[in-house]
């Protein structure tokens, strides 16, 4: 294979596709070839799929046709949960070369003979069953914050879930591991690591092969709070019922990790939390929400909610939306329920219209607004430490608080992964914070 060839991807999807994504791109820089953006010319493109809706679905044929506007006679992989669940359709999609499914998928060089396009597209898919062991990812390079992974897959049997069918049982890296790994972060200049999984609570389940937990998921959040170099630590999205009130009582008081917890809640209905058969009822989330305020009063804390799920009567949604109003949270992250194959909602009666559940979603978009508000608005006067990013959008340079406090400030490109100590003073019209800084950088 020519050393030159350059291979672009394209992540669909969650944090965890996104550390899946950069260490497989690693592995082709190992191998002599050059990543360039999905924007650009290259020989190979690799996209990265996410089957959690049927948008995610739906935009795989979009994002085909860019890399074959960039290059017709590019040779399009298909990877990820939808190319697990669904290779035969990846497969049937005009331009695709190869589709790789679930443990293929870090072997995605191996399967690359030549780079001519396929007359019929080539699938290597295992069975989900044979997906039982773990690989380490993290990503760099693509922001200022890294995403670990530490967790794949999930034993949970969520009624409208595809994930376990595509991930396969619930596995975890070892302790020693991703701690190695959170060092080579650090050793980047990398400021910030998300942890990431799919079920990431349930840590240390099959750490060495087995389903007993050699350790705890308290047990990591210690471990990684010794490690030198890292000065922020972020958990993504965590099971209500596996965030222990002992983890949040130590992130508390830890040296690294934030007051930020993204907890899902999918109803706040009882009834419907037993049809899709999640393991927690809403006293247990009321519980988190209260113990994280309790001991971090100024913590942020986003919720997870799917509208539509059958069953959802005008009642039961309006005691998910009542309920979401007067708990004490900072935003919503609100998914409209899709219908997926292989699940047990789509055999369930009750189906919720289309337009309800756009006028569902819409009232909860809504109140997320409301609510990111008002938590913005309880911040103003504090003193809070800010990490830029990257990007300029239009004439300003955004960052994120340790509570996630979206902040901005004009560009400035020395700033870009810069941590500072600040005060916010005022929202601006676009809904993001404005500053004093406590002590102006030099170079401003």
């Amino acid at each position: 294979m020519n050393a030159q060839k350059k291979v672009a991807f394209y992540t669909l999807g969650c944090k965890l596709n996104f550390s899946e994504t950069s260490t497989i791109a690693r592995n082709f820089q190992n191998e002599g070839f050059e990543r360039v953006s999905f924007e650009e010319k290259a020989d190979i493109y690799v996209i990265n799929t996410c089957s959690v809706t049927d948008n995610a679905d739906k935009r795989f044929k979009t994002i085909v046709k860019s890399a074959l506007k960039h290059n017709n006679e590019a040779f399009i992989i298909a990877i990820g949960c939808y190319a697990q669940l669904k290779p035969e359709e990846l497969a049937d999609v005009n331009g695709v070369d190869l589709v790789l499914g679930a443990t293929e998928k870090f072997n995605v060089t191996s399967y690359i003979n030549d780079l001519t396009k396929n007359n019929v597209s080539e699938i290597h898919s295992c069975e989900i069953e044979d997906a039982d062991f773990y690989v380490g990812s993290y990503s760099i390079g693509d922001r200022t914050r890294a995403f670990l992974k530490v967790q794949d897959g999930c034993d949970y049997k969520c009624t409208y879930c595809t994930i376990p069918l595509a991930r396969g049982i619930s596995r975890s890296d070892t302790l020693e591991n991703v701690l190695k790994n959170a060092k080579e972060i650090s050793e980047k200049g990398i400021k910030e690591i998300v942890l990431t999984g799919v079920n990431i609570g349930d840590y240390g389940k099959g750490e060495f092969g087995n389903k007993k937990h050699e350790h705890t998921f308290l047990d990591l959040v210690k471990a990684l709070d010794k490690v030198d170099g890292i000065h922020r630590i972020r958990i993504s999205s965590i099971e209500p019922n596996l965030l222990k009130n002992e983890t949040i009582n130590f992130v508390a008081k830890s040296n690294s990790f934030v007051p930020h917890f993204h907890i899902p809640l999918q109803s706040g209905s009882n009834v419907l939390l037993k049809n899709m058969k999640r393991r927690y009822l809403q006293e247990t989330y009321t519980n988190r929400v209260s113990q994280i305020k309790k001991v971090m009063p100024n913590a942020c804390i986003g919720v997870d909610v799917i509208i539509g799920f059958p069953g959802e009567t005008d009642e039961l949604f309006l005691e998910t939306y009542n309920y979401l109003n007067q708990l004490d949270i900072s935003y919503l992250h609100v998914f409209t329920y899709s219908e997926r194959p292989n699940t047990e909602a789509i055999e369930m009666d009750g189906i919720v219209p289309q337009n309800v559940r756009v006028k569902r979603s819409k009232m909860l978009r809504g109140l997320s607004a409301k609510k990111r508000r008002a938590f913005y608005e309880s911040q103003l006067g504090n003193e809070l430490t800010v990490l830029f990013e990257g990007e300029n959008k239009d004439g300003f340079i955004h960052g994120f608080t340790e509570n996630y406090v979206k902040v901005k400030a004009p560009w400035n490109p020395e700033l870009i992964n810069t941590l500072h100590t600040i005060k916010l003073t005022k929202i601006d019209e676009d809904g993001i914070v404005r500053f004093d800084w406590i002590q102006t950088p030099a170079f401003i």
